[in-house]
């Protein structure tokens, strides 16, 4: 398990540039951390770092953001506004959660692993939270399964 601080959200979304290098096809990350940690915020160094040029937002209210245009599709999914599994498999969120064609990154992806014994890909998890106004702890683990 690794640990960083950060201590602005450029250094977070510094975090989330790097760590694109080493991802390929199908490579899911499952992020965690309340709400304001900065989960976005690594996401949009994520996309920047796989050559996204386009905005990236939140899903929170559309569920599920595409970005193409980079050296592989990212697909951003926000699970917070879900209650239950059968909300996840309603949503049609499964294909993205079980494996894609590019890089698939789930906010709030405990609300997915509080439901075995569904099954999740090999997938890494990253927690990051709050030290105060501008600093985070960003903790990189394995999930389910390990490493991909």
């Amino acid at each position: 398990m690794d640990m960083i601080i950060s201590n602005s959200a450029a250094e977070t979304e510094s975090h989330g540039f790097h760590y694109a290098e080493g991802l390929g096809k199908g490579a899911v990350i499952g992020l965690s951390g309340d709400l304001g940690a900065g989960k976005t915020c690594w996401v949009r160094g994520l996309a920047r770092g796989l050559g996204v040029a386009s905005r990236v937002y939140s899903p929170t209210f559309a569920l599920l953001h595409e970005y193409e245009g980079g050296r592989l599709p990212l697909f951003h999914l926000d699970l917070y506004r879900l209650e239950g599994i059968d909300e996840i498999y309603g949503a049609g969120l499964e294909g993205y959660l079980l494996g894609s064609q590019g890089v698939t990154v789930v906010e709030w992806i405990e609300r997915w692993e509080a439901f075995p014994p569904v099954e999740l890909p090999k997938y890494r998890k990253i927690h990051i939270e709050i030290l105060d106004e501008f600093k985070r702890k960003i903790i990189v683990g394995a999930g389910r399964d390990g490493q991909f």
